[in-house]
Protein backbone atom coordinates (compact mmCIF):
# COMPACT_ATOMS: atom_id res chain seq x y z
CA UNK A 1 0.00 0.00 0.00
CA UNK A 2 1.10 3.03 -0.96
CA UNK A 3 0.31 6.64 1.40
CA UNK A 4 -0.06 9.79 0.03
CA UNK A 5 -0.03 12.75 2.15
CA UNK A 6 -2.07 15.11 -1.06
CA UNK A 7 -1.82 18.71 -0.90
CA UNK A 8 -0.60 19.72 -4.45
CA UNK A 9 -1.89 18.45 -8.47
CA UNK A 10 1.82 16.83 -7.98
CA UNK A 11 0.25 14.77 -5.40
CA UNK A 12 -2.66 14.11 -7.63
CA UNK A 13 -1.25 13.21 -10.58
CA UNK A 14 0.87 10.46 -8.66
CA UNK A 15 -2.14 9.15 -7.29
CA UNK A 16 -4.20 8.63 -10.71
CA UNK A 17 -1.08 7.43 -12.26
CA UNK A 18 -0.31 4.79 -9.10
CA UNK A 19 -4.53 3.78 -9.47
CA UNK A 20 -4.99 3.77 -13.44
CA UNK A 21 -1.91 0.74 -12.66
CA UNK A 22 -3.95 -0.70 -10.27
CA UNK A 23 -1.69 0.20 -7.26
CA UNK A 24 -3.38 0.19 -4.00
CA UNK A 25 -3.26 3.94 -2.36
CA UNK A 26 -4.40 5.67 0.51
CA UNK A 27 -4.49 9.65 0.48
CA UNK A 28 -4.42 12.17 3.26
CA UNK A 29 -5.13 15.15 2.01
CA UNK A 30 -4.87 18.61 3.34
CA UNK A 31 -8.38 20.16 2.26
CA UNK A 32 -12.08 19.26 1.65
CA UNK A 33 -11.79 20.07 -1.82
CA UNK A 34 -8.73 17.83 -2.54
CA UNK A 35 -10.39 14.89 -0.07
CA UNK A 36 -13.14 15.05 -2.93
CA UNK A 37 -10.68 15.17 -5.80
CA UNK A 38 -8.84 11.73 -3.92
CA UNK A 39 -12.00 9.99 -3.34
CA UNK A 40 -13.50 10.75 -7.39
CA UNK A 41 -9.53 9.55 -8.18
CA UNK A 42 -10.72 6.17 -6.88
CA UNK A 43 -8.25 6.49 -4.00
CA UNK A 44 -9.26 5.20 -0.27
CA UNK A 45 -9.51 8.49 1.52
CA UNK A 46 -7.22 8.64 5.60
CA UNK A 47 -8.35 11.27 6.96
CA UNK A 48 -7.86 14.90 7.01
CA UNK A 49 -4.42 15.20 8.82
CA UNK A 50 -1.37 13.00 9.77
CA UNK A 51 -2.84 11.54 13.28
CA UNK A 52 -0.70 11.70 16.44
CA UNK A 53 -0.37 8.05 16.66
CA UNK A 54 1.25 7.83 13.01
CA UNK A 55 2.69 4.68 13.73
CA UNK A 56 -0.37 2.65 13.75
CA UNK A 57 -1.92 3.85 10.99
CA UNK A 58 1.03 2.45 8.97
CA UNK A 59 0.96 -0.45 10.41
CA UNK A 60 -2.75 -0.93 10.18
CA UNK A 61 -3.20 0.47 6.44
CA UNK A 62 0.03 -2.42 5.38
CA UNK A 63 1.66 0.84 4.23
CA UNK A 64 5.25 -0.21 2.71
CA UNK A 65 5.61 3.65 1.07
CA UNK A 66 5.10 7.46 2.18
CA UNK A 67 4.78 10.10 -0.69
CA UNK A 68 5.34 13.65 0.87
CA UNK A 69 3.39 15.71 -1.78
CA UNK A 70 2.16 18.08 0.40
CA UNK A 71 3.00 22.12 -0.32
CA UNK A 72 6.45 22.93 0.19
CA UNK A 73 6.48 24.80 3.15
CA UNK A 74 4.26 22.43 4.95
CA UNK A 75 6.79 20.51 6.61
CA UNK A 76 4.74 19.65 9.51
CA UNK A 77 5.96 16.44 11.42
CA UNK A 78 8.10 15.89 8.34
CA UNK A 79 11.25 15.02 10.57
CA UNK A 80 9.01 12.71 12.78
CA UNK A 81 7.33 10.85 10.25
CA UNK A 82 11.05 10.32 8.70
CA UNK A 83 11.78 8.95 11.65
CA UNK A 84 9.20 6.96 11.79
CA UNK A 85 9.60 5.23 8.57
CA UNK A 86 13.28 4.90 8.95
CA UNK A 87 12.37 2.93 12.27
CA UNK A 88 9.53 0.58 10.42
CA UNK A 89 12.03 0.22 6.86
CA UNK A 90 9.34 2.30 5.33
CA UNK A 91 10.55 4.07 1.67
CA UNK A 92 9.60 7.99 2.49
CA UNK A 93 9.95 9.92 -0.75
CA UNK A 94 9.07 13.92 -0.41
CA UNK A 95 7.77 15.92 -3.36
CA UNK A 96 9.73 18.93 -4.35
CA UNK A 97 9.87 21.73 -6.93
CA UNK A 98 12.21 23.51 -8.70
CA UNK A 99 12.89 27.45 -7.01
CA UNK A 100 11.72 30.28 -8.85
CA UNK A 101 14.32 31.40 -11.04
CA UNK A 102 14.10 35.23 -10.53
CA UNK A 103 15.81 38.03 -12.60
CA UNK A 104 17.12 40.49 -10.06
CA UNK A 105 15.42 43.63 -9.68
CA UNK A 106 15.04 46.47 -7.10
CA UNK A 107 11.40 45.94 -6.90
CA UNK A 108 12.01 42.14 -5.21
CA UNK A 109 12.67 41.48 -1.97
CA UNK A 110 13.47 37.90 -0.85
CA UNK A 111 12.58 37.02 2.86
CA UNK A 112 12.77 33.36 4.77
CA UNK A 113 9.25 33.20 6.81
CA UNK A 114 5.78 34.78 6.83
CA UNK A 115 7.01 37.26 10.35
CA UNK A 116 9.68 38.54 8.00
CA UNK A 117 7.55 39.20 5.12
CA UNK A 118 4.82 40.96 6.95
CA UNK A 119 7.33 43.15 8.23
CA UNK A 120 9.09 43.95 5.26
CA UNK A 121 5.31 44.46 3.24
CA UNK A 122 4.09 47.20 5.39
CA UNK A 123 7.60 49.16 4.34
CA UNK A 124 6.81 49.04 0.90
CA UNK A 125 3.00 50.18 0.89
CA UNK A 126 -0.04 50.54 2.38
CA UNK A 127 -2.46 47.94 0.03
CA UNK A 128 -0.45 44.62 0.76
CA UNK A 129 -2.45 42.00 -1.46
CA UNK A 130 -1.37 38.24 0.04
CA UNK A 131 -1.19 35.56 -2.76
CA UNK A 132 -0.06 32.84 0.28
CA UNK A 133 -3.26 31.42 1.18
CA UNK A 134 -4.60 31.71 4.54
CA UNK A 135 -1.90 30.20 6.65
CA UNK A 136 0.34 32.85 9.14
CA UNK A 137 -2.21 35.78 8.23
CA UNK A 138 -1.75 36.09 11.83
CA UNK A 139 1.42 37.94 11.26
CA UNK A 140 0.04 40.75 9.04
CA UNK A 141 -3.33 40.91 10.91
CA UNK A 142 -1.09 41.63 13.94
CA UNK A 143 0.83 45.03 11.93
CA UNK A 144 -2.38 45.86 10.49
CA UNK A 145 -4.14 48.41 12.60
CA UNK A 146 -0.20 49.86 13.83
CA UNK A 147 0.42 50.23 10.45
CA UNK A 148 -3.21 51.73 9.13
CA UNK A 149 -2.77 49.16 6.03
CA UNK A 150 -5.25 47.46 4.05
CA UNK A 151 -5.02 43.42 3.54
CA UNK A 152 -6.56 41.89 1.01
CA UNK A 153 -6.29 38.28 0.83
CA UNK A 154 -6.60 35.76 -1.75
CA UNK A 155 -7.59 32.42 -0.80
CA UNK A 156 -9.09 28.77 -1.63
CA UNK A 157 -12.87 29.88 -1.65
CA UNK A 158 -13.72 26.89 1.46
CA UNK A 159 -16.05 27.85 4.34
CA UNK A 160 -13.48 26.85 6.60
CA UNK A 161 -10.80 29.34 5.09
CA UNK A 162 -13.15 32.12 4.40
CA UNK A 163 -14.47 31.68 7.95
CA UNK A 164 -11.00 32.77 9.18
CA UNK A 165 -10.37 35.05 6.94
CA UNK A 166 -13.43 36.92 9.05
CA UNK A 167 -12.58 36.15 12.35
CA UNK A 168 -9.62 37.75 11.95
CA UNK A 169 -11.58 40.62 11.03
CA UNK A 170 -10.75 41.24 7.22
CA UNK A 171 -14.03 42.14 5.47
CA UNK A 172 -15.53 40.69 2.76
CA UNK A 173 -14.41 43.26 -0.22
CA UNK A 174 -11.01 42.23 0.71
CA UNK A 175 -11.46 38.45 0.20
CA UNK A 176 -10.59 36.91 -2.98
CA UNK A 177 -12.12 33.49 -3.14
CA UNK A 178 -10.26 31.91 -6.27
CA UNK A 179 -8.92 28.58 -6.76
CA UNK A 180 -5.51 28.91 -8.63
CA UNK A 181 -2.83 28.91 -10.26
CA UNK A 182 -3.11 32.32 -12.34
CA UNK A 183 -2.27 33.69 -15.92
CA UNK A 184 -0.09 36.18 -15.77
CA UNK A 185 -2.97 38.32 -16.85
CA UNK A 186 -5.54 37.04 -14.37
CA UNK A 187 -2.59 38.16 -11.64
CA UNK A 188 -2.18 41.61 -13.30
CA UNK A 189 -5.95 42.28 -13.12
CA UNK A 190 -6.97 41.56 -9.71
CA UNK A 191 -3.47 43.34 -8.45
CA UNK A 192 -4.79 46.63 -10.64
CA UNK A 193 -8.52 46.06 -9.58
CA UNK A 194 -7.57 45.96 -6.00
CA UNK A 195 -4.88 48.51 -6.60
CA UNK A 196 -2.21 46.98 -4.80
CA UNK A 197 1.01 48.68 -3.71
CA UNK A 198 3.06 45.34 -2.32
CA UNK A 199 2.20 41.73 -3.56
CA UNK A 200 3.19 39.09 -0.95
CA UNK A 201 3.88 35.20 -2.41
CA UNK A 202 5.47 32.27 -1.32
CA UNK A 203 7.84 30.55 -3.93
CA UNK A 204 5.78 27.77 -4.36
CA UNK A 205 7.97 26.67 -7.55
CA UNK A 206 5.95 27.57 -11.30
CA UNK A 207 3.61 24.74 -10.49
CA UNK A 208 2.51 26.87 -7.92
CA UNK A 209 2.19 30.25 -10.07
CA UNK A 210 5.01 32.08 -8.57
CA UNK A 211 6.89 32.85 -11.64
CA UNK A 212 3.17 34.73 -13.25
CA UNK A 213 2.17 36.10 -9.73
CA UNK A 214 5.72 37.89 -9.77
CA UNK A 215 5.83 39.25 -13.52
CA UNK A 216 2.12 40.66 -13.08
CA UNK A 217 3.56 42.75 -10.45
CA UNK A 218 6.34 43.63 -11.94
CA UNK A 219 4.80 44.97 -14.66
CA UNK A 220 3.05 46.92 -13.04
CA UNK A 221 5.88 48.10 -11.11
CA UNK A 222 3.90 46.91 -7.88
CA UNK A 223 7.27 45.78 -5.24
CA UNK A 224 7.17 42.00 -4.54
CA UNK A 225 8.09 39.72 -1.00
CA UNK A 226 9.19 36.41 -1.62
CA UNK A 227 8.96 34.14 1.10
CA UNK A 228 12.04 31.24 -0.03
CA UNK A 229 11.72 27.68 1.15
CA UNK A 230 13.59 26.10 4.16
CA UNK A 231 15.16 22.58 2.75
CA UNK A 232 15.58 19.82 4.52
CA UNK A 233 18.83 19.02 4.25
CA UNK A 234 19.28 15.70 5.45
CA UNK A 235 15.97 14.41 3.33
CA UNK A 236 16.58 14.09 -1.05
CA UNK A 237 13.72 16.16 -2.63
CA UNK A 238 12.09 14.07 -5.89
CA UNK A 239 9.98 15.51 -8.75
CA UNK A 240 6.58 13.57 -8.98
CA UNK A 241 8.12 11.77 -12.82
CA UNK A 242 11.08 10.56 -10.73
CA UNK A 243 8.24 9.34 -8.03
CA UNK A 244 6.79 7.71 -10.14
CA UNK A 245 9.44 5.94 -12.12
CA UNK A 246 10.96 4.71 -8.49
CA UNK A 247 7.23 3.17 -7.81
CA UNK A 248 6.53 1.79 -11.01
CA UNK A 249 9.70 0.86 -12.26
CA UNK A 250 12.09 -0.15 -9.31
CA UNK A 251 9.06 -1.15 -5.58
CA UNK A 252 8.16 -4.42 -5.14
CA UNK A 253 4.59 -3.84 -4.55
CA UNK A 254 1.69 -6.28 -5.63
CA UNK A 255 -0.52 -4.92 -7.83
CA UNK A 256 -4.15 -5.25 -8.71
CA UNK A 257 -5.32 -5.30 -5.28
CA UNK A 258 -3.87 -5.54 -2.01
CA UNK A 259 0.00 -6.30 -0.68
CA UNK A 260 1.06 -9.95 -0.94
CA UNK A 261 1.87 -9.74 2.89
CA UNK A 262 -2.32 -8.53 3.19
CA UNK A 263 -3.77 -10.98 1.14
Amino acid sequence: MVLILSGTGDGRKITRALIQKSYPVSVIASTSYGRELAVEDGAALVGDGLPADVDTLIKDLGIRVVVDARHPFNRQDEESLIKTCSEQNIIYLRVGREETSIASSELVHQVHSMAEAAEKAVTLGKTIFLTTGSNDLEHFINLQKKHDIRLVVRVLPEHRVIKKCQDLGIKPRDIVAMQGPFSKQINKALFKMYRASVVVTKDSGKAGGTDTKVDAALSLKIPVVIVKRLHNLHNREYGWQEVLKLLLNKLPLQKNGRDRHEQ
